[in-house]
C-alpha cells in the first residue's frame, strides 16, 4: 500500500510496548479530534486516516456520538512512534508486522527482532551516507582550491 506522506509514527501505552513518551497534553476525557491529533502528532489528517485505514493503529479508535474519531494519549503516543519508524525508513510491511505483534501479549521477542533488524538497516544507511558525505567534502575542497584567492 502507498504511504501518502512517507511518515508514520509508533508508540504503545503498555510498558512492554512503549517506544516513546506519553503526551501529557492530550485530555483524558473527550480526547482530540482528528485535526487536533494531526496538530499534536505532527502528521496530516490524511496520514492519520491512512494509518487507520491500513490497520496501523494499535487499538480501534474511539468515536464520539456523531461517529467522529477521538484520539487519546495512547493513540497519539503510538502514532508518534510509527512516524519515527517511518522517518527512519521502516517499511510499511514491517510497521504492520510490528503493530500486529504489539497487539498480542508475549510477543516481545518478535517485536525486538523487528526493531533490531530495522536498527541494523538504519546503521547501514548511516555508514553509507558517511562515505557519501566524505565524497562531498572532497568535492568541496577541490572547488575551494580551484577558486582564485
Amino acid at each position: 500500500m502507498h504511504d501518502p506522506h512517507g511518515t508514520a509514527g509508533v508508540v504503545a501505552t503498555k510498558k512492554t510496548e512503549l517506544l516513546g513518551a506519553p503526551d501529557a497534553g492530550v485530555p483524558v476525557l473527550g480526547g482530540l479530534s482528528i485535526g487536533e491529533a494531526a496538530a499534536v502528532s505532527g502528521l496530516t489528517v490524511d496520514a492519520l486516516r491512512y494509518y487507520e485505514r491500513e490497520g496501523l493503529t494499535l487499538h480501534p479508535l474511539d468515536r464520539n456520538s456523531a461517529g467522529r474519531r477521538r484520539y487519546f494519549e495512547r493513540d497519539i503516543s503510538w502514532i508518534r512512534a510509527l512516524a519515527m519508524l517511518r522517518r527512519t525508513g521502516m517499511r510499511i510491511r514491517d510497521v504492520r508486522a510490528f503493530t500486529e505483534l504489539s497487539r498480542e501479549e508475549g510477543t516481545e521477542p518478535e517485536r525486538l527482532a523487528v526493531l533490531e533488524a530495522h536498527r541494523d538497516r538504519v546503521i547501514s544507511k548511516i555508514a553509507g551516507m558517511q562515505v557519501e558525505l566524505e565524497q562531498i567534502e572532497g568535492k568541496i575542497e577541490f572547488y575551494r582550491g580551484a577558486l582564485p584567492n
